[in-house]
């Protein structure tokens, strides 16, 4: 499997010789929940230098960790030793729902002071270039949809599984953002009204399942006290049936939108998939199968 880098620059590469090749450079950043991530890269498919950082604190609010964000930006610059003035566009990922048309976060479940955030504007007004906002997962489904495994295919949804939930729907190569740009929050999708809370305060989301607290959680429950994904999964007891359980909501709820929307390809990343790994998907794989009428499976 290649790594995202490399799937990126070499679609990059695609574009070599393009007359804007030469003319600026593109900054990626990624406000998640584990830490800050930044790219840089040039138009003619040159990865200049990427970096990352943890978030400030634990409970850092929103200032905070745009300070730090900008910060990371700056030591991206004097690495590649290049001006800020020559960015000339900038895409944020935010791990949380966002205005993708006005540039402001809505809120986030798991930190304060990101209600109604003008992120895209703090960045345009430190690089004077437009920036552009967008969830995490949407953008992830992008990514894949555009240079990853799913380059080849017109319809794509990505799902997300990590300390959240989310997902992304790409349509006819474009990505869905719905009427608000909130689409593909399925981490909220209820999947059993007496749940346990989501992140979000409600009860019985599928986040409260299979996200990485969510499956803690659960096996906490059975009897395994573990804060570690890999022996969650190395478990034959415990471990093995909250993992069958996650398996099997998700194998539903995914069967749930192959019903809907039809895609011609479904793709789980994050770091819950990458722990699991190929077994954890096969089992997600054939719960999904039994949750489709017979002409589609």
């Amino acid at each position: 499997m290649s790594e995202p880098l490399e799937l990126v620059q070499r679609w990059l590469q695609r574009g070599q010789g393009d007359l804007m090749g030469s003319q600026g450079l593109v900054l990626g950043v990624d406000i998640g929940s584990y830490g800050i991530r930044a790219i840089l890269a040039d138009l003619q498919g040159q990865l200049l230098t990427v970096d990352s950082r943890p978030l400030p604190a634990p409970d850092a609010d929103a200032e905070a960790t745009v300070a730090e964000a900008l910060a990371l930006v700056r030591s991206l610059l004097e690495q590649a030793g290049t001006p800020p003035q020559r960015i000339i566009r900038v895409g944020v990922g935010f791990a949380g729902p966002v205005d993708a048309i006005s540039g402001m976060t809505r809120l986030s479940h798991r930190a304060r002071g990101w209600e109604l955030f003008p992120l895209a504007q703090r960045f345009e007004a430190v690089f004077d270039a437009p920036t552009l906002l967008g969830n995490d997962a949407n953008l992830s489904a992008l990514a894949e949809a555009t240079c990853g495994v799913g380059s080849d295919v017109r319809n794509l949804f990505y799902l997300h599984l990590s300390s959240g939930v989310g997902g992304g729907f790409v349509v006819d190569r474009r990505l869905y953002h719905g009427a608000t740009t909130t689409a593909g929050e399925i981490g909220h999708a209820i999947v059993r009204y007496d749940g346990p809370p989501c992140s979000c305060g409600a009860n019985g989301h599928l986040e409260a399942y299979v996200s990485v607290d969510g499956l803690l959680r659960r096996a906490n429950e059975l009897g395994l006290r573990t804060d570690d994904l890999e022996q969650l999964f190395a478990d034959g007891h415990a471990g093995q049936q909250t993992v069958a359980e996650a398996a099997e909501l998700l194998g539903k709820t995914l069967a749930n939108v192959i019903n809907l929307v039809d895609p011609h390809m479904i793709v789980v990343g994050g770091i819950v998939a990458r722990r699991g790994g190929e077994p954890f998907l096969e089992m997600v794989r054939a719960r999904c199968q039994e949750g489709l009428p017979p002409p589609m499976r």
